[in-house]
């Protein structure tokens, strides 16, 4: 038999939400309710009109809780309006109006970070947006298009004898593109401010309007806006899409100011290159943990794609292009190492793509922070990475597609 709890008048038992913040995106809407201890919760979806409605048992109702409804945009996709009651003694009640029927789905999260214990509801369509459709779109639907797979089953090559070399190739190059952090997860923070998630974002959309001005090459982006990406997920639309080649654009921090320089890594199967590279890799791979990702739905491809496939022609590719790269950012910066580093970054483990991670600037570093804040800066980090791609593509032509069933 439990026991009994102690109820002496004046004292509130009710969990506080310390926090309450929405992150609305076409690609999907996250609800985050955070709390310095757990919050029982309950899911109720509700038709005619449709609605999502979420109890918290013994929940306080908070100013921060209060203010909630205000964050709704009028652009948010699938929330129309968030309303907030008691709904019966020790119960809290969230009713979110709904736009259109969505996929909801809701899951808890331990403290890790800066971060206590979080309630997240996230909101997805129906039908997911599919990566490849939107490059076909915005190409055009141009001949030389990767041909369409099911949106469920992404183009698997188990090695690279599936593939050819075509120098001849007449189609278009495509570049993944995959700004750093996002959402939830703010990646590193400088001392002006300057978040890191906001400067990739900004570095990657001027590399994709140079990309896609550059008549032999397009561009796509794993995130267009400020939300949070799984890193398996990013590799999976870099494979959707049957990209060429991913580069992951990232300003990190450091334990101390000094620290400066740009620097380009690649994928490392035997150990990191050094003891700075292996604590990056460790920090940007706890971004899944940091952005809140549910650990309730598994993806038996994706892993199949991380952990079975052999990555060796892989890593090879993508040491050459980090070269090329790595050349053209120091043009614009001053190089933090000479030469390409290696460490097990999960977001470049796609086994049939050249993967690289750049690291733009430290954005602890005061006087790289600034140049990170530039627009003209950011636009030189563009342009020396376009012109590093071109000239890894120009000595090294793109494999031919695989036939996808």
């Amino acid at each position: 038999m439990p026991a009994a709890q102690l109820f002496l008048p004046g004292i509130s038992w009710a969990t506080s939400i310390a926090s309450a913040r929405l992150w609305p995106a076409q690609e999907y809407t996250r609800l985050i309710l955070e709390s310095s201890s757990p919050v029982a919760h309950q899911l109720t979806p509700i038709k005619s009109p449709e609605r999502l409605v979420l109890d918290l048992e013994d929940a306080e109702l908070t100013p921060e809780l209060e203010q909630l409804p205000q964050h709704v945009q009028p652009t948010d996709p699938y929330v129309q309006s968030i309303r907030i009651a008691r709904f019966k003694p020790g119960v809290l009640r969230l009713v979110l109006d709904l736009k259109t029927e969505v996929n909801a789905q809701l899951f808890a999260l331990k403290p890790i970070g800066e971060y206590g214990y979080r309630v997240v509801l996230d909101l997805y369509p129906l039908t997911p947006p599919d990566p490849l459709m939107a490059l076909l779109e915005g190409d055009g639907r141009s001949r030389d298009a990767p041909a369409a797979a099911p949106a469920d089953k992404p183009p698997i090559s188990d090695s690279s004898r599936d593939k050819k070399r075509a120098p001849n190739a007449k189609r278009r190059i495509v570049v993944a593109l995959d700004p750093g952090h996002g959402g939830e997860d703010p990646g590193a923070i400088g001392r002006r401010g300057t978040y890191e998630k906001h400067v990739t974002l900004a570095i990657a959309k001027k590399l994709k309007a140079i990309i896609d001005a550059d008549s032999g090459m397009r561009a796509m982006l794993t995130r267009d806006d400020d939300y949070f990406v799984p890193l398996g997920v990013r590799v999976q639309k870099a494979r959707r899409v049957q990209a060429d080649l991913f580069i992951s654009i990232h300003a990190d921090a450091f334990t101390t100011p000094t620290a400066r320089g740009s620097s380009v890594f690649a994928l490392s199967e035997h150990g990191a290159t050094s003891a700075a590279a292996r604590w990056l890799a460790q920090r940007e791979n706890e971004s899944d943990l940091i952005g809140g990702v549910n650990l309730d739905i598994k993806d038996p491809m994706l892993a199949k794609t991380l952990l079975d496939l052999s990555q060796t022609a892989q890593i090879s590719d993508s040491l050459r292009v980090g070269r090329s790269v790595l050349d053209g950012i120091g043009a614009v910066n001053l190089l933090h190492k000479g030469s390409v580093e290696q460490a097990g970054f999960a977001v470049l483990k796609a086994p049939d793509i050249p993967s690289i991670l750049i690291e733009t600037a430290f954005i602890s570093n005061p006087d790289e922070e600034l140049k990170l804040r530039s627009e003209w800066h950011q636009q030189k980090f563009a342009e020396s990475i376009h012109r590093g791609i071109k000239r890894y593509f120009a000595q090294n032509p793109p494999l031919a597609r695989a036939k996808l069933a």
